[in-house]
């Protein structure tokens, strides 16, 4: 347990450092990290509700703050270039989040041509309904993405490289909200980078040799 949490703190801090430097993005992973905790308790209340925030509000500020506002030249800070972090992303670096991004926004094209998606469904009797049945196929791509890449860590790394991974994602919105909850305040401050990013948390002794950083 001792090195699956440590290996837990690596794979949290790697993701920090290298894909969160822009004060913009932390602000819109705020926002996407308490949007995704209203989907958590809604999930067992209105799974459609769930998947509807989930991905229209918490998936697009979270994806849009790494395309757009997340500094893509060289990084000086963590002497790395945007090829290699991308090269040596454990979960979805964008090239990943594009393919996955496109089967999402393309997924309820087959429910228009058939309202019944391939006999899961029976037809939509309004709007309403069809928006339910577009959320739902959207929570299960959700879902179906997290599995995806989980096993294929298992694959082309190891099973507790992939059981962390999918710990991380679900923790996420937890982590992130412990650290950018000031990064609006900064942001209105006009600090567009984050100039404490170096700023690697303690670590003990124990931790850090049995959890060297990604590479």
């Amino acid at each position: 347990m001792a090195g699956f949490l440590a290996a837990l703190r690596t794979q949290r801090w790697d993701d920090h450092r290298y894909y969160h430097h822009s004060r913009i993005n932390q602000s819109l992973h705020l926002v996407s990290a308490i949007s995704f905790l209203f989907s958590y308790v809604m999930i067992f209340k209105d799974p459609a509700i769930a998947a509807l925030a989930g991905w229209l509000v918490a998936m697009t500020t979270r994806q849009s703050g790494h395309f757009f506002f997340e500094p893509k030249e060289y990084d000086v800070v963590n002497n790395a270039s945007h090829e290699y972090k991308e090269e040596i992303k454990v979960g979805y670096n964008l090239r990943r989040k594009v393919v996955l991004l496109t089967i999402w926004a393309l997924s309820p094209v087959p429910l228009y041509f058939d309202p019944t998606f391939f006999g899961v469904f029976t037809p939509a009797a309004g709007t309403a309904e069809f928006i339910r049945h577009v959320a739902e196929i959207w929570l299960a791509i959700g879902i179906g993405g997290v599995l995806f890449r989980t096993v294929q860590l298992f694959l082309i790394k190891d099973v507790q490289t992939g059981l962390v991974w999918a710990t991380k994602i679900l923790t996420d919105p937890f982590h992130d909200i412990k650290l950018y909850h000031k990064a609006p305040l900064a942001l209105l401050r006009g600090e567009l980078i984050d100039r404490g990013i170096h700023a690697e948390p303690e670590w003990d002794e124990e931790e850090a040799e049995e959890a060297p950083h990604l590479t």
